[in-house]
């Protein structure tokens, strides 16, 4: 396993983590050059962010500094009411591609959906098998355009509390699944982002982390499982916090083969979001090099 203790070399800030300091929403401009100031070499922007700051402009700017993406967040959100919402919702992953395409991202993410219309609390259908039907349509349909433009689609599986709203694929056995459905040559066009506050509970996570390989563990997600958790979307734990087992769920990684970054991504209104940045950064990085 990498030693992490002297530098924070393999350091990545999903950009979740600080989009928000002392309360409020902060410009992707400053925490790219908040990280660049840290000597962070990586980070995982989100689409509304960079839309804010444009796309162009954030390209420059990541060149500028040398920074690259360990991942894009995010595409997915497959399912719909009626097929003029699945094809949109096409048309919208296949923009998150080019966008991807541009920043010269590792890998898009998916967060797939599930019943369309229950992030509002109406939920057009309450069929989850249709839904995840919809949602294997919608990612090999994605795959064909990704092939041709050479971005690669990393699905990541969501804790089961989000399979009504979020993503109905729950576990990396599934997404795996999915994966040797559509990409049964393992050609590195379609894998996995596996982020630890989803699947850290997991008893099959050993086996499933070997069985994707190199091949299809695309990206690595870090923070931690606060006790007691306060609100199931944004309380996730700063490493070391919580009681995630990070340092061996790494060791299974990089056994795997896996060797790129571990990015890390906490949405923490309660805690985190209220602090500055530089007080935010500088703990990610020393629990890097600790903990992680």
């Amino acid at each position: 396993m990498r030693d992490f203790s002297q530098d924070h070399r393999w350091l990545s800030i999903n950009t979740a983590t600080v989009r928000k300091q002392q309360g409020a929403e902060v410009p992707l401009a400053r925490i790219i050059d908040q990280c660049a100031e840290r000597g962070i070499r990586a980070i995982s922007p989100w689409r509304d962010q960079v839309a804010a700051a444009g796309l162009d402009a954030t390209a420059r700017q990541l060149r500028a500094h040398g920074m690259e993406l360990s991942g894009y967040c995010r595409g997915g959100f497959f399912p719909a009411a009626d097929a003029a919402g699945l094809r949109a919702a096409l048309d919208d992953n296949r923009r998150a591609i080019d966008e991807a395409k541009t920043l010269n991202a590792a890998c898009l993410v998916l967060v797939v959906g599930a019943l369309p219309g229950a992030l509002d609390g109406a939920p057009h259908y309450t069929d989850l098998a249709r839904a995840r039907s919809e949602v294997v349509d919608g990612i090999a349909a994605s795959l064909e355009y990704a092939r041709q433009v050479g971005m690669p689609l990393a699905i990541e599986p969501l804790h089961p509390m989000q399979a009504a709203d979020r993503a109905c694929i729950n576990t990396l056995e599934h997404a795996l699944d999915i994966c040797d459905a559509l990409d049964p040559q393992r050609t590195g066009a379609l894998g996995v982002a596996l982020d630890v506050y989803h699947v850290w509970w997991d008893p099959k996570l050993q086996q499933q982390i070997a069985r994707a390989g190199q091949e299809r563990l695309l990206a690595y997600h870090v923070c931690d499982w606060r006790l007691p958790t306060r609100d199931l979307l944004s309380d996730r734990g700063m490493m070391g916090d919580g009681v995630i087992e990070l340092k061996r769920i790494r060791q299974w990684v990089e056994a795997a083969g896996f060797a790129g970054y571990a990015e890390v991504e906490i949405f923490s209104a309660l805690d985190w979001w209220q602090r500055s940045g530089d007080e935010t950064l500088d703990t990610c990085i020393a629990r890097h090099r600790s903990v992680v």
